[in-house]
This record gives structure tokens, sequence and C-alpha cells, in this order.
């Protein structure tokens, strides 16, 4: 999900520094990080003007950069090294003496030399690198290779101290424990470690293990994500890593109520118990996000469907409530499909709503079924059309009570306030909701037959990422539909019902069927997700989880601020379930 207020400052894209005559710069800025130098030398005998739009940027009119008086001055400007940059460099009489595209690296100093070409009568433009670039993905690989250090030792240490782990605190992190099942009603999991004498296993490991991996991953992008752009959320289409983990834990709550509501229907609740503990759960989770997830007076109506989602979850499970049927023996091959139809038509009519307001509804001064940024997207023909109509419903409903930073600000200069857990997006929340609650079908029907359930699990995934690919052409910007996180577009939920299924199947196969992984240290959240989500929220912005840094000129410190913080919730999550602390709602 989005932060709801940035950790650090984001960089503008490109700022003007200093220009000079004679060939001489001024001493430059020191630069930060995702930063270049980038210097121009006119040595024509006009004055020229150079412009620049970034290639991650769809159709985007190209911005002025710098302006080059003639005669041997120059002009520097500092430029992002986030996403590709087209310059071009014009004569002001608008003809355009040469352009080109280029992945600027962190941290260098580069010089184009705009001149007469010695071969022919028409200016040329040379690039050159006068100081070389740092290498931005090195503290990345640092971290991945001292991460991968740390999960050999996990996994490593059952083989070595099997026979030797007679401590209460090795044998819980070391050993391994009891295969688990598929009733996950509760924080049972700790007494089946410890009570040894109890014979039937009461929970899945992999369920606490996907939701603990996605919120990890979700409490390290909320940090910052070490100040990369790609786990930060995408500007508009296409996927980061940023935008993966929302879906996750929709799925993930999906799947788990599935299953929790078969184990409660066993020990003979009723469906008005069900429904009661839905409203309860519901109405907690809101009164969450107005009281606790707020930075501003604005932020409290926008918050309601923000807090992971879980709401729009129970929306889902409602219809597994309220639309269930009898089974029959003629439908048993596809039983977790067809017994469940009177559910599937109402989430075919809601995605034929979300299709139809999106693709049909009119938007003033906007082309309708608009699925563009605005700004200066789409060759600046609709600024003010950020999200069509998703937009225009949310700003109609809220008003000034919006996200004003929406992750298209900075890129497409928009100006609109745009929600990416708007009102229209919450329909396709609710489906991921659903396809979530379909794996959990899948388990309990086919419980005992694993291949079965991992076949059907491959099945959904290659029939959701199909879709996906025709929706979006395979491509980021040219589909019908394309992929977009902000708009949770049906392309989106397609690919991650994908992903999800294939992640699931992963993870269920790895840590119940084969025993070879005990979920560690992803289960840990995973079992406490609710208060590791609310804490970091709360104290995402104190010491020790975060501060101020002081060497911002490359990813180092806030990547270790990132890995740090999150590395003390995985902890916090750890000592609270030695604790057997579970906070429940």
């Amino acid at each position: 999900m989005e932060p709801r207020r940035p950790l650090h400052a984001s960089l503008t894209l490109l700022i003007l520094v200093t220009s000079s005559h004679g060939g001489h710069l001024k001493p430059g800025p020191t630069l930060k990080m995702d930063q270049a130098l980038l210097t121009f030398h006119n040595q024509l005998t006009e004055e020229v003007e150079v412009f620049y739009t970034s290639d991650s940027c769809y159709k985007c009119v190209y911005q002025h950069l710098v302006t080059v008086k003639p005669n041997n001055n120059n002009a520097s400007a500092v430029i992002s090294t986030k996403f590709p940059l087209t310059l071009q460099v014009e004569w002001t009489r608008n003809v355009t003496l040469c352009s080109w595209s280029q992945t600027y690296g962190e941290g260098g100093h580069y010089s184009v030399w705009i001149q007469m070409s010695e071969a022919a009568s028409n200016p040329s433009c040379t690039d050159a690198v006068d100081k070389r670039p740092n290498n931005a993905h090195l503290p990345l690989l640092v971290g991945a290779l001292s991460l991968a250090i740390i999960a050999l030792l996990f996994v490593g240490a059952p083989y070595i101290y099997r026979r030797r782990c007679t401590s209460k605190c090795i044998r819980t992190i070391c050993c391994q424990g009891p295969q688990y099942s598929v009733d996950n009603d509760g924080a049972q999991a700790v007494e089946a470690e410890h009570n040894t004498t109890k014979a039937k296993p009461t929970r899945l490991r992999s369920l606490d293990t996907f939701r603990g991996f996605a919120l990890t991953v979700m409490v390290f992008v909320n940090y910052g994500g070490g100040g990369y752009w790609f786990f930060q959320h995408a500007p508009w289409n296409g996927l980061t890593v940023g935008d993966l983990v929302m879906p996750w834990f929709v799925f993930i709550i999906g799947t788990s109520v599935m299953l929790a509501f078969r184990s409660m229907q066993r020990r003979g609740v009723s469906r008005q118990q069900l429904l009661r503990k839905i409203t309860w759960r519901t109405a907690v989770l809101v009164m969450l996000g107005f009281c606790f997830i707020n930075y501003s007076p604005r932020d409290g109506p926008r918050n309601v469907l923000v807090l992971a989602e879980d709401p729009w979850s129970a929306a889902a499970s409602g219809l597994y409530l309220l639309c269930s049927v009898s089974p029959n023996h003629w439908w048993n091959p596809v039983q977790d499909v067809v017994l469940y139809w009177p559910q599937w038509l109402i989430i075919i009519l809601l995605e034929t709503l979300w299709l139809c307001i999106t693709l049909l509804m009119p938007v003033p001064n906007c082309p309708t079924g608009y699925l563009g940024a605005g700004g200066i997207g789409d060759n600046g023909l609709y600024p003010n059309c950020t999200g069509g109509a998703a937009g225009y419903i949310d700003r109609w409903m809220f008003g000034d009570n919006m996200y004003r930073y929406p992750t298209c600000k900075e890129i497409y200069r928009t100006t609109q306030p745009f929600d990416p857990e708007g009102f229209l997006g919450t329909i396709n929340s609710i489906v991921m909701g659903f396809l979530g609650m379909q794996a959990g079908k899948i388990i309990i029907f086919y419980r005992g037959a694993n291949v079965r359930i991992l076949c059907r699990f491959l099945v959904w995934a290659v029939i959701l990422g199909i879709s996906a690919a025709i929706l979006s052409k395979c491509t980021r910007d040219g589909g019908f539909i394309p992929v977009n996180k902000n708009l949770w577009s049906l392309s989106y939920v397609m690919c991650m019902g994908c992903f999800s299924f294939l992640l699931l199947g992963g993870m269920y196969f790895v840590t119940d069927i084969k025993g070879w992984w005990g979920g560690q240290p992803f289960i840990y959240p995973g079992m406490n997700s609710i208060f590791v989500y609310v804490g970091h929220s709360l104290l995402g912005f104190y010491f020790p989880f975060s501060w101020e840094m002081r060497f911002q000129e490359s990813h180092w410190e806030w990547l270790f601020q990132s890995l740090w913080a999150t590395a003390l919730w995985v902890l916090i999550a750890y000592m609270l379930y030695r604790k057997k602390f579970f906070l429940k709602i």
C-alpha cells in the first residue's frame, strides 16, 4: 500500500544548477542518490535549448531543462537516474539538432558537446563521461548476500544441530515442527508445537508463511525499500515489487477466512454467529483506520478503504455465507467452482459493474474510458483526468479528503489528488479476496490429495496469467486494460492472482507437503499480522526503526535502515510468538 507520509523527501526529476561563460564551470552541488550531473557545452553561434522526458512517462510532453547561450557557454543540470531519459537539443527557432535516449548512472558527471560536425555543416551532439558513476546496485548486492547467508544458517542449522538441540529456543527455531493441516482457525500452532502428546495437527504453515512474507515485504517497501525505484510503486502502469504485496495480502486473507469458516462450521458455529463475527471484525478494522492510521485531519475517510483492504475481504466472506448451495455428486470433479455458482455470479456482476463504470461512464472534460495518469502524459491533452472515472468518483465522494501524493505526481506532473485505494478499486479488491477464497476451497475439497491441489493451483495460475496477458497485450502501456495498481485494473488483479496461486502452491509444497522449510522467519509476522501492520504504521518514523539519514549520496544508509526496521518487526513478532501473544479480532 502507499506510505501515508514519505519517510524522506522525494527527489525532483530535474533541477537547474548553474551556467557559465567561456567553458569554465562553477562548482556544482553535492549529488544525492539517484542523481547525476549533466553539463551542456554550446560551441555554436546561436543559443540552444534542451528538453527532456522520462521514458517511464507515457507520451509525455517534453519539458524544458536548460538554455545554453552561444559561443562556448555551458549550463549544467542535476538529472534523475531512476529511469532512462530522452533528451532533445533545439535551436530557438524550434529546429531539432539532436535527440537521444540514455540511462545515466548515479553520481556520474556527463558532458554533451554541441558543435558543428567536421564532416558536414550540420551541428552534432557528442557525449562524454567526466566522472564514472557509482555502482548503485552494490548495496543491494551486499544486502542480498547477507540475507542469503542468514537464510543458509537457518536452513543448515537443523541438519547440524538436529541431534544436539536440547534448548527450548533452538528447538523452536531450528528443529522440524509437526506437519500442519487445513484448519487455520487461531493461534493453536504454538500449542501443537509444545504439546508433543497431541497427535492431530492443527495448522497450515504455508498460509502463515505466505501472509508473513507479504507483510514483511510490505513493511520493507513502506520503509522506503532502500530508495530503489523497483521497491517502490510504479509511477502509473506496470509492476514493481511494491505493487505485489497488497494483493498478495488480500489474497491470503481470503484463503485464511475460507479455512477458518470451515473449521468453525465443523464446531457447530451457525451462519448468524459467523456473520456477527464478520461484522465485528470489519467494524474494528474500520475504527483502526480512523483512529490510528491517520497523519492529518484529511486522512480519516480515506483510511476506511486502506487498512489492508481487509473489510473488502470480509465482503467476499459474506458471499460465502449467503450464497452457498448444497452439494451434488455429478459435479464432484469441479465442486470447488460449481458448488458456489451464486458467488461466482455476484463476482461476475461486480466485475461487469467495474468495467461499465470504468470504460463507459462519462467524465467531464475527459475522454470516455480514459485510464491514463493525466498531467503531461498523453501529449498533455488531459491534464486534469488523472485516473479517469475512478479518480472522478473519489474526488466527488471525498472532496479534499484524498491522498495528494500519488505515484504519478512526480513524473507526470499531475495536479489532481488520486487515491490508489479508492472506491472503485475496492470492487477488484473484493475479486482478489474471492480468488484467495477459491484457493481455500481447493485445499478443503481436495484435502489429502496434494497432487490435485497443486495441479488446480497451477491451472488457475495459467488461466489468470493468460487472461492478464491478453488484456495488457504483454505491454506496459499498449494493452486494452493495462496492468495498473493505482486503478486496481482487471488485468492487474488477474496478474496478481496468477502470482498468488503460484506462490501459495510453492509454499504449500515446500512447507506442508515436503516439510523442507518451517516458514521461518516469515511465519512469525504472519501469525501476528495486525499487530505488525498497525505497529509499523504508528511507530515507523521513530527511533530505533527510523532516523534522519546523514549519508544521502548513495543507497547504503537507506537500505540499511529499511532492512534494520523490517528485521526489528520480524524480531518483535518472534518474541510475541514465544510469549504466545497473538492479536486477533
